[in-house]
């Protein structure tokens, strides 16, 4: 849908200057509306145990992340590099949390020298590790609502997580070699806007956390319901209610767990932290008639894939041509890919070689999807702070990032001499 009517009145003044100046494409986030959907979620849960530690993989830029470490969000990990990016900006120890699958021992190692909250996605690497983390946390596989994400993979074509019928024996075991704290996990879904689904697949995960902490004799700190909350890309879909969420998953939580002794609430989100609150400033270089009416921008898949790849809709406005009669036209990239499209048979004011496009909707999974393929390079990603400022957060890529890891001289690693010898 379109960019919040504050973030709108904030950015458009300023917009036309910016572009004058500095060129396009770039994507540009609100500071001002980040750090307010963050504060509306803690609201929610104002007065319990409660923590959002925001998903690195959405929007990995060191502004964005200190931004929300500030207002005491932690950090959701779930690779080496995304673990050295979260130390580098300050977060430490439980303000981490990693949540990986397929691990290599040296990420495990990584993440324990960090004093991370570490997830284990699979028994079989469980039983590899020779020292155990402070807290022992499974991720449970996606079972009951969750169980029928086409995003998560159902039950039976799942990679995530440990099978729920053997969730139970794999506490015991950890509690066999030592351990005495405990948490669990799940990923409950992939970009919901059902309330109602939301609560229900998070109440799955609270009420076998609850069964098998009973059967495995073992207390649990915290149940993380992961992330996957949706945001509204289409026009007229409504936005994610997150207080009536927060409230279905207290009343559950209550209800699996009566004592004084309550779990804390971990969540995952990333796309509904940022989402909304970025977008992707472009303009038309080529208006032409093909087989279809076609506007070409100066921003490529590189910067926005996930409409090419797999069809997503991202909602794109010309501003400053709301007088123009309209057309039906596709809105595409240069890659030489038929898919390098941002929309297809989309009815917008008649586009013109110069005009301002904005994709919306560019704050989470953007810019951090992006590639280099074609040498179409990742453009800059800009921040309107909440003073009203513009300030540069990553610059574009050039051709020297492009061929940064190229060997001009190769250098040696096998002699074929001596493998002949």
């Amino acid at each position: 849908m379109p960019a919040s009517e504050e973030f709108t009145a904030r950015l458009l003044p300023l917009l036309r200057e910016v572009v004058a100046v500095y060129g396009t494409p770039f994507h540009i986030y609100d500071a001002r509306g980040i750090v307010a959907t963050h504060r509306a979620m803690e609201a929610a849960f104002a007065g319990e145990p409660f923590r959002q530690y925001f998903a690195v993989k959405a929007l990995p830029n060191p502004s964005v992340l200190r931004l929300l470490l500030a207002e005491g969000s932690g950090l959701d990990c779930a690779s080496p590099v995304e673990l050295e990016l979260a130390a580098r900006v300050g977060a430490e120890g439980d303000a981490v949390v990693f949540t990986s699958n397929n691990t290599a021992p040296q990420e495990y190692a990584l993440a324990r020298k960090g004093g991370a909250l570490i997830t284990f996605d699979d028994r079989a690497f469980f039983d590899r590790v020779d020292e155990l983390p402070d807290v022992v946390a499974f991720r449970v596989a996606p079972h009951g609502l969750a169980a029928g994400s086409a995003l998560m993979g159902d039950a039976t074509r799942t990679k995530f997580g440990v099978p729920a019928d053997e969730l139970a024996d794999a506490y015991r075991e950890a509690r066999r070699r030592g351990a005495r704290r405990f948490g669990v996990h799940g990923m409950i879904c992939a970009n919901e806007l059902d309330v109602g689904r939301a609560a229900r697949a998070a109440a799955d995960v609270i009420e076998l956390g609850a069964a098998v902490a009973a059967s495995a004799g073992v207390p649990l700190e915290y149940v993380n319901v992961g992330g996957g909350l949706g945001i509204p890309y289409r026009p007229g879909e409504r936005p994610f209610d997150f207080a009536a969420y927060a409230r279905a998953i207290l009343a559950q939580r209550d209800a699996s767990f009566p004592g004084p002794d309550k779990p804390k609430i971990l969540m995952e989100c990333g796309r509904y932290v940022t989402g909304p609150h970025g977008v992707l400033v472009t303009t038309v270089l080529n208006r032409s008639r093909k087989a279809r009416e076609i506007a070409g921008l100066d921003a490529s898949m590189s910067a926005l894939m996930r409409p090419g790849f797999y069809g997503a809709y991202h909602h794109a406005t010309l501003p400053f041509a709301d007088d123009r009669a309209e057309a039906t036209v596709d809105l595409v990239g240069a890659l030489c890919e038929n898919m390098d499209k941002f929309a297809e048979d989309r009815t917008l004011p008649d586009p013109r070689v110069g005009d301002i496009v904005l994709v919306h909707d560019t704050g989470a999974h953007g810019h951090a999807m992006g590639f280099t393929y074609n040498g179409r390079l990742r453009p800059p990603e800009l921040l309107l702070t909440d003073d009203g400022d513009v300030v540069e957060i990553r610059r574009a890529e050039t051709f020297e990032d492009y061929t940064a890891t190229a060997r001009w001289r190769p250098e040696p690693v096998l002699s074929a001499a001596r493998t002949a010898s």
